[in-house]
């Protein structure tokens, strides 16, 4: 390479200073610029689909929105380029040669970033809509150039010899099985958009600190040049483990440290276990720390991780203890990235990150030597029991490594399901992608809830702690084989209906995408494979592809009655809380789907609708006598005496309805010997009655009262206003003579007690 080849290359590199000019723009969604007010340059701008963003006196300031492919490339430059990195491409256009023989010979380089010990070459790839990528040709290209274009960073930067990684950026695109392969046989990494935020959430929480997290991620196991590994230590035994106490300065551990974060960035690292950093607490910690002088007398706890799990180099002391288990001595830690995970005490090993004090305090350590990764967890489990409660969601997350491989089949079972929730809310290729609460980022569907669901299907059969009791559908005994299964249809299911109700699927809030959506679809597909089991249709080993084909047939009249489903309908499904809720929706759908196959037979069904008929009928004459005598009759009885005195009775009522409760009173009192006991005319009206001197009284007193949210405005008058006791009054009458109150009726009666009784 000659020099004027090497001027040109770096001429396409910016440093720090004017990396952080850049970084404006590049943060901002939009492309920005500006022109006076009036010029013809403004004009073109705007006929060439600019918009006004600011008229100021003499420039008018106008905006455009950059592309999709653009947008997440600055998003990915902008990124390392707030981790520190020191030299950065200018623009898009880095072309680095790599053929030494043929300068001309290019790669175009979307992002490139460099500090003192490393240097990034990032491709970007990005879709509007979520899909398996194809990265064959992209691939293909780096294997062949990589070496390359390694030798022209050598040339450009012949004084250092930094680290080199390639990095594959995506936007709503998966790796196939073939391109990750690719991707490791040329040294490459993976990081999707969901790696990217967690590098932004990080950075965002602890700075430019995130970068040991990103260096411990891209070269771990790779030597830290000039890091002075030696620190005295005494070592011990606890717990059938050998340790080491020691006190380092906190610079040295972020080294060499990582927290195992439960995200997608360490997905292939699992079992992971951390919660994110929390920026407030590390706020506190760094001003504790150097504000206050503050220190944190109580250990951190980390594992080291040493080469070929080989004992640590431990230089033992002249000096030691005759009689003590413990022995004195120097202990060299290893000079490799991420070779220490960090068990306990993220927060006040990075409280030191901004630290004046980072080099020069230290800070007391606890550390055990390669412990098993499920080790490492109950460790955290157990440390973290009487502190902060770990949340259902990550217990479940963490059970699906932690119990994989137990000897007892409950926790197998529970492992499974709970790598089924993570398959699912994390595997690209399921529609219930980041859907699911997955460790502590609250989606819509709880890890718990699939649980459940697969606990109450036949799926997974029957089983004690050492013994197998009843096969499932999917669950012969093999855990591998029952995952890949169940997820398979699963995926295959739920990708059928969200194809086919993509309007539904995507709208805010809908029926299909919560917690009893997920429990009545899935166990309406456990009756369905169960008939087809039972048909001899399908066998145990009928491929998933083929038990979904016949799945189709009936998965089309939940289609339709998804489509044909009305807002009152919906808003009684959501309204059904807890475990009822989710019966009521399994069992909405199961009688949706006899309609049209009543060949199928849903166990419990017919006892359900029993049981539910009898319910809705002693709920609805409670709600009805409630809204009667809590409300009408009290409510209405005070407003006249408000407004009549002590002739409320004779001016309020209409004449007949006054007559006749007088009459009634009457005859019944004649059977009456004891006074007191005697009836009071009031006490005879009807439900009805009440509308009727409502009526009578409209506009002056009960109109505000009685008249239905948002009804206030329907036409047809006082009569239509007041038609909702006409309705209450039938189901009263009917329900009064064993008539059976449907789940609509029972609906509207609940809004009526709601509006009047509860409020």
């Amino acid at each position: 390479m000659t020099e004027d080849q090497k001027v040109t290359l770096l001429s396409k590199l910016i440093p720090g200073n004017e990396i952080q000019k850049s970084l404006r723009t590049r943060k901002s969604e939009f492309y920005k610029e500006s022109y006076n007010n009036g010029s013809s340059a403004l004009e073109e701008k705007l006929l060439d689909g600019w918009e006004v963003d600011t008229i100021l006196k003499t420039t008018t300031k106008i905006l455009r929105k950059k592309s999709d492919d653009i947008a997440f490339e600055d998003k990915v430059w902008s990124l390392f380029a707030q981790l520190g990195f020191k030299l950065m491409n200018k623009d898009r256009y880095l072309h680095l040669p790599y053929d030494k023989n043929n300068f001309s010979l290019t790669q175009q380089i979307d992002v490139f970033a460099k500090d003192d010990e490393t240097v990034l070459i990032i491709e970007c790839k990005s879709s509007i809509k979520n899909k398996l990528g194809d990265f064959n040709k992209e691939l293909e290209a780096m294997k062949s150039k990589k070496s390359g274009i390694i030798n022209t960073i050598s040339a450009l930067f012949p004084s250092t010899k930094p680290k080199f990684k390639y990095i594959l950026a995506t936007r709503n695109l998966g790796l196939s099985s073939t391109d990750e392969s690719r991707l490791a046989n040329i040294d490459g990494i993976h990081f999707s958009e969901e790696v990217i935020d967690y590098y932004y959430s990080l950075q965002s929480q602890i700075g430019i600190a995130a970068r040991y997290q990103l260096l411990g991620a891209l070269f771990a196991g790779q030597e830290i040049p000039d890091l002075e590994n030696r620190t005295p230590a005494i070592k011990g035994k606890m717990g059938g483990h050998t340790y080491y106490s020691f006190s380092i300065e906190p610079e040295k551990l972020l080294k060499i440290g990582y927290v195992l974060h439960r995200n997608k960035a360490n997905e292939n690292m699992m079992p992971t276990y951390q919660r994110l950093i929390k920026k407030n607490r590390l706020k506190e910690i760094h001003s504790f720390i150097d504000d206050e002088k503050g220190y944190f007398p109580n250990s951190v706890i980390i594992n080291i991780v040493s080469d070929k799990n080989k004992d640590l180099v431990f230089e033992r002391s002249e000096t030691q203890v005759p009689d003590a288990i413990s022995r004195i001595g120097i202990l060299h830690l290893p000079k490799k990235y991420r070779s220490a995970y960090i068990i306990d005490g993220q927060h006040r090993l990075y409280g030191y990150s901004n630290s004046q004090y980072k080099s020069t305090n230290t800070i007391p350590v606890v550390a055990l030597v390669n412990l098993d990764r499920s080790e490492q967890v109950r460790l955290f489990m157990q440390i973290n029991k009487n502190q902060k409660p770990v949340s259902k969601d990550l217990r479940n997350t963490l059970d699906a490594d932690l119990l994989w491989d137990s000897d007892s089949y409950l926790n197998q079972i529970k492992a499974l399901k709970s790598r089924i929730a993570i398959h699912l809310g994390e595997t690209r290729n399921s529609p219930l992608y980041d859907k699911i609460t997955i460790g502590e980022d609250s989606k819509l569907i709880s890890m718990e809830q699939i649980g459940i669901t697969l606990s109450k299907s036949d799926f997974l059969g029957k089983v004690k702690a050492k013994e197998i009791e009843k096969l499932g559908t999917f669950y012969t005994g093999d855990l591998q084989k029952a995952y890949e299964n169940i997820s398979e249809y699963l995926i295959r299911c739920f990708n059928f209906i969200k194809e086919s109700l993509e309007e539904i699927w995507e709208s805010e809030g809908n029926i299909i995408l919560i917690n009893k959506g997920f429990y009545g679809i899935t166990m309406l597909l456990n009756d369905i494979v169960n008939h087809l089991l039972s048909q001899k249709i399908i066998t145990a080993s009928t491929p998933i592809k083929e038990i979904f084909g016949e799945t189709k047939t009936y998965l089309d009249t939940i289609l339709h009655f998804y489509k044909e489903l009305d807002e009152e309908k919906t808003n009684e499904l959501k309204k059904a809380y807890g475990t009822p809720g989710n019966a009521k929706y399994w069992r909405t759908l199961q009688i949706a789907l006899r309609k049209d196959h009543s060949d199928i037979h849903f166990e419990g069904l017919d006892e359900y609708l029993k049981k539910e008929e009898k319910e809705n009928n002693e709920t609805a004459f409670k709600y009805i006598r409630e809204i009667e005598n809590s409300n009408l009759k009290v409510n209405i009885k005070q407003k006249l005496e408000d407004e009549f005195g002590k002739s409320w009775f004779k001016k309020g009522l209409p004449e007949k309805i006054y007559s006749d409760a007088i009459a009634l009173a009457a005859k019944k009192n004649r059977e009456i010997e004891d006074e007191n006991e005697e009836k009071e005319p009031w006490d005879q009206l009807h439900l009805i009655d009440y509308r009727e001197i409502i009526l009578k009284n409209w506009q002056k007193m009960f109109e505000i009262s009685y008249t239905r949210p948002n009804e206030e405005k329907i036409s047809g008058g006082k009569d239509a206003k007041t038609k909702w006791m006409v309705e209450l009054n039938r189901i009263r009458n009917e329900n009064y003579h064993t008539y059976y109150v449907t789940s609509e009726e029972l609906s509207f009666i609940e809004e009526i007690y709601d509006w009047l009784v509860k409020k």
